[in-house]
């Protein structure tokens, strides 16, 4: 994660986001992920999905990785900005 050349999406709520997330990461839900495909199609890849606990973010990167997307499951939100601050 050091070169920052990612993007940082977060799948939880919008209310959890609201609650803390990672600086500079966009908020897209796991339930209106699917929907918003050609917006995460234009993010910068690789994509690092995170969550709560990572569970919501590995529903994501299993699917979209299925899809041809380069992405990963950086799993709690607090790991992934613990890791870009590291």
């Amino acid at each position: 994660m050091e070169n920052q050349d990612f993007t940082v999406v977060d799948v939880r709520t919008r209310a959890e986001f609201m609650g803390g997330h990672v600086a500079g990461s966009v908020n897209i839900p796991l339930q209106e992920i699917v929907d918003r495909a050609e917006e995460l199609n234009a993010l910068k890849q690789p994509i690092i999905f995170c969550c709560a606990s990572g569970n919501r973010s590995g529903q994501a990167t299993a699917y979209f990785k299925a899809q041809g997307l380069n992405c990963e499951n950086g799993g709690s939100w607090m790991d992934v900005n613990y890791k870009q601050q590291a």
